[in-house]
């Protein structure tokens, strides 16, 4: 028997053994709009699902394509099933990173067919760190990087109720999620 978490929307989800047709986006915004960035370090409450909304954000800024937003917007998608680790303790628990990226890739085929290419990956670290370098600056007052990032807006931080954030997550996948067509099937 499979070692299984048990989602919010009732699905026996294993996290070591992910399932393409167990992965709910639902399950994903509900989640992450309950977990906390920074293991609850920052001075005010701000969600995984605000960071990846706003990672999503920053690639509609800067023109980017519906793929790459979508990509933004789900980069911490595993975390829903595997939980937020801190990065320093994440680059010490080399496992722990393999089974990340097996769950995320699995996420990532199941909503952008063939997963991500190499400049798609880019493209997401490079708005993740930038978005992180600005929380840290807004909630703690703190630089992470003697230089600044480029950033063409940088996102407006604001305590808002679990339920709004989800629902914005789930509205900006639906926007931004291919069509059936465009899958081919």
């Amino acid at each position: 028997m499979k070692d299984y978490i048990t989602t919010v929307s009732g699905v026996r989800f294993a996290p070591l053994a992910p399932e393409i047709d167990a992965i709910k986006i639902e399950d994903i915004a509900h989640a992450l709009s309950f977990m906390t960035r920074a293991n609850g370090h920052y001075r005010e409450f701000y969600s995984v699902a605000q960071h990846c909304l706003d990672c999503a954000g920053v690639a509609k800024s800067e023109g980017r394509s519906r793929r790459e937003i979508l990509a933004c917007l789900l980069h911490d998608a595993s975390e829903a099933y595997l939980s937020d680790i801190t990065r320093p303790v994440k680059a010490n628990l080399p496992k722990y990173r393999e089974i990340e990226k097996q769950l995320q890739d699995v996420i990532y085929e199941k909503y952008l067919p063939g997963g991500l290419t190499e400049q798609e990956h880019q493209v997401v670290k490079r708005i993740d760190d930038a978005c992180l370098y600005y929380e840290f600056e807004h909630f703690n007052g703190m630089r992470l990087f003697d230089t600044p990032p480029q950033i063409v807006q940088v996102p407006e931080y604001r305590l808002r109720s679990f339920a709004e954030v989800e629902e914005e997550f789930l509205r900006a996948f639906h926007q931004y999620i291919y069509t059936n067509e465009e899958y081919g099937f």
